[in-house]
């Protein structure tokens, strides 16, 4: 009787073992499978742009975020979407190829956040974002395009951007 009740705890051990490795396993399958359809869903967000195609903004949430390159772009998903009209009526509004990508997630896999360097006409670019994994699938919430800026320019560039607000605020103050 003895012996049956320690085999029946060294086989209750062993199974829960198994269990917790196949859990595991399924978990770190399931982390790479996420990663690998955000990066496929990123990718497809700016070929959208590349392609000048409106489905671009479908990829963002309603009350999804994007910031721009410039202290004044700050724009919900519609008033991005105003202001980039314009970009949108040509054969392709911008390309942005990424070279270098992290993609980070919560543990339920609801909310991914990334960060990424980026090919653009405006040379290499960095961004962050975050997206929210719904049952229709991912959204972006927030995404924030930044001009990467050697160390070695930075005093030369505040400078600039420094002169280029004052000489803004003195064409303010004529009119």
């Amino acid at each position: 009787m003895n012996q049956d009740v320690k085999m029946k705890k060294t086989l209750s051990a062993l199974l829960a073992a198994w269990a917790m490795q196949t859990t595991l396993v399924h978990a770190a399958d399931d982390i790479a499978s996420v990663t690998s359809k955000v990066a496929q869903f990123i990718d497809e967000w700016h070929d959208d742009a590349a392609h000048a195609r409106l489905q671009y903004f479908d990829k963002m949430a309603k009350d999804g975020v994007y910031i721009g390159t410039d202290k004044t772009e700050r724009w919900t998903r519609d008033e991005f979407k105003a202001w980039a009209k314009r970009f949108f009526e040509r054969p392709s509004a911008w390309a942005f190829t990424s070279f270098n990508r992290h993609i980070s997630m919560a543990e339920d896999r609801k909310f991914i956040w990334f960060d990424e360097q980026l090919q653009t006409q405006m040379g290499i670019c960095q961004a962050t974002g975050v997206i929210h994994q719904t049952a229709r699938g991912f959204e972006i919430m927030h995404y924030q395009l930044s001009l990467t800026v050697p160390n070695e320019l930075t005093d030369y560039l505040a400078a600039g951007v420094k002169q280029l607000a004052e000489k803004q605020a003195e064409q303010t103050q004529k009119k």
